[in-house]
This record gives C-alpha cells, sequence and structure tokens, in this order.
C-alpha cells in the first residue's frame, strides 16, 4: 500500500466520522423524544396506539398491592385493561357471550415475554379482575426496567402475569 494512502486513512476516517455523526445524533434524538406507545390490536373494532399522555386522560384506576418478592406495599396508578379493550371495540357485556367466550387476549413485553387472559376474565360483567395497565408506582412513572407501561393483575397469587416493559395487547377472536 502506497506510503501517502496510508498516512492519509486516519484522516479520512475522521472526516467520515464526522459527517455521519450528526445524522446518527439526530436519529438518537428523534427516538429519544417519541414517546413510547402501546398498541391494541387483532380482533378489534379499532386500533388503538396509545401514549403515556392518552392514559392519564382515561379514568384512572389505582391499586394497592403487596410485592410478593419483598413483600413490600406498591401502589400502582393506570387504566383499567377492561377500558382499554372497550375503547378498542373488543366485546364485552352482552356481546361477550356463543363463540366469542373463546376470545382471549396476548399482552407482550418488549423482550417478547407474552402472558394470555381470557377475554371474559376481563369482564367486570363475568369476574372483577381489576388488571391494569399502570403508568405509574408509588406516584413516581415507572422505573425504566418496568415501563413505561406495566400490566398488573392484583388479584393472582402471583405475578406470573405481570408484565413489564408492555408494548402491546392482541385480541383474538375465534
Amino acid at each position: 500500500m502506497n506510503r501517502n494512502i496510508v498516512a492519509f486513512m486516519p484522516i479520512l476516517f475522521t472526516v467520515m466520522a464526522v459527517q455521519l455523526l450528526p445524522s446518527a445524533t439526530k436519529a438518537h434524538a428523534q427516538t429519544a423524544a417519541a414517546p413510547a406507545e402501546l398498541r391494541i390490536s387483532g380482533a378489534v373494532s379499532t386500533p388503538l396506539v396509545l401514549t403515556v399522555a392518552d392514559l392519564k386522560k382515561m379514568p384512572r384506576k389505582t391499586l394497592s398491592v403487596v410485592n410478593p418478592h419483598d413483600k413490600k406495599q406498591e401502589t400502582y396508578e393506570g387504566v383499567l385493561l377492561e377500558e382499554l379493550l372497550r375503547r378498542a371495540g373488543a366485546p364485552q357485556g352482552e356481546k361477550l357471550r356463543g363463540p366469542a367466550m373463546a376470545t382471549y387476549v396476548v399482552a407482550e413485553a418488549d423482550d417478547g415475554y407474552r402472558v394470555v387472559f381470557s377475554l371474559a376474565e376481563l369482564d367486570s360483567g363475568i369476574l372483577e379482575s381489576e388488571v391494569t395497565v399502570a403508568d405509574t408506582m408509588d406516584g413516581a412513572p415507572l422505573a425504566l426496567k418496568q415501563g413505561p407501561f406495566r400490566l398488573v393483575a392484583p388479584h393472582e397469587k402471583r405475578p406470573a402475569r405481570w408484565v413489564r416493559t408492555l408494548k402491546s395487547i392482541t385480541v383474538v377472536g375465534p
């Protein structure tokens, strides 16, 4: 390789990095500025894409639970999953009968963790489950490892269906 080219290579790499840096920084800033979203889709009449600000405008539910891992009291606040499903147009109340009773809901986290609820167990006309999409804990936004959305099922003996970093809810019909 020519010595002039070898001597010029570090300068070339520096120039390339400087040229790429503004676009990389801009892309990162756009990603950091974009609000987190929760998608509700599947067998619904009105698919939804919600932000924390959207949840703040909806009827709120407060849950006080004992964390089974460390036995500490925690207070979550958010919106009942039943309310979100109602807004998306999932069958509820008198419409939840016959074949619709086989409908289920898949809640998925950013890391791919998924859990299933039957739609019937999320309908307060059948069961008072109080499953909530929380966006705060103890009065503060959820920590990065927990949120910005967390599914909380307060009446379950184990938090196996509590979903951290919740990203989507999919309704699957018969």
